[in-house]
């Protein structure tokens, strides 16, 4: 592949429902913090010439120190998060580098994400120009009017769930992110973004074991799962 890709980690969350005094990112999954898992996880890949961290100033030296640790020579710097995650990723668009030709925004909490996962998506987003995987919904989904009451039930044939990396040509998410910023709109994904400017977005195929550690309970999940994967 003719891909320079920089990866951004948005790693800023308040995690605020983890219950727990220390960021979410630095919690261990067996005997290794959760960022570490992540960053690794790009760190081989020959396709990635950087990483980028966006996380808040107080954790800067911390994170730092974990990278240092495990080794991660791709790390080009840390940039402060904004007061949205989308502002976030904004912010540390402004800092990729001009040969990158193509930018990743991975969540900072998916640790379990594989470099198979990673390189699939990556494949479809220089075949299409975006790309994100996702898996199929396994349970029914109901959209609810107003009162609490079931409105609508989608065809779940049609619906998958959409995880991270999501993989960009660069040029296209400039585009959609500075139409975003003249707009004033907040999007809840970054796919989200090319979809507002009518840019279409592959769906490579994911992994139901690239969880998102959000709750106490996740941690105790990505345990089994890396240990069932090793």
């Amino acid at each position: 592949m003719d891909m320079r890709l920089s990866v951004i980690i948005p790693a800023a969350g308040s995690s605020s429902r983890m219950n727990s005094a220390v960021s979410k990112q630095l919690l261990k999954i067996n005997g290794i913090q959760v960022l570490a898992h992540t960053m690794t996880a790009f760190e081989g890949l020959s396709i990635v010439s950087e990483i980028i961290i966006v996380c808040r100033d107080e954790e800067k030296a911390a994170f730092s120190q974990l990278a240092e640790q495990y080794g991660i020579t791709k790390l080009k710097c840390f940039v402060s998060g904004g007061a949205t995650r989308q502002q976030s990723v904004f912010n540390a668009v402004r800092a990729v580098s001009d040969d990158c030709n193509y930018i990743a925004v991975h969540d900072g909490a998916r640790p379990l994400v594989s470099e198979a996962l990673i390189t699939k998506t990556a494949e479809c987003a220089e075949k299409y120009g975006a790309a994100a995987p996702g898996t199929a919904v396994k349970d029914t989904i109901k959209l609810l009017d107003g009162s609490g009451f079931i409105a609508e039930t989608p065809n779940r044939e049609r619906l998958v769930s959409i995880q991270t990396p999501q993989i960009f040509l660069k040029d296209k998410y400039i585009n959609a992110m500075n139409k975003a910023i003249e707009s004033g709109c907040e999007y809840t994904d970054d796919c989200a973004l090319l979809e507002a400017v009518g840019e279409t977005v592959y769906v490579s195929k994911g992994s139901y074991a690239n969880i998102k550690i959000t709750t106490p309970e996740d941690i105790l999940i990505a345990e089994i799962l890396m240990e069932a994967k090793e």
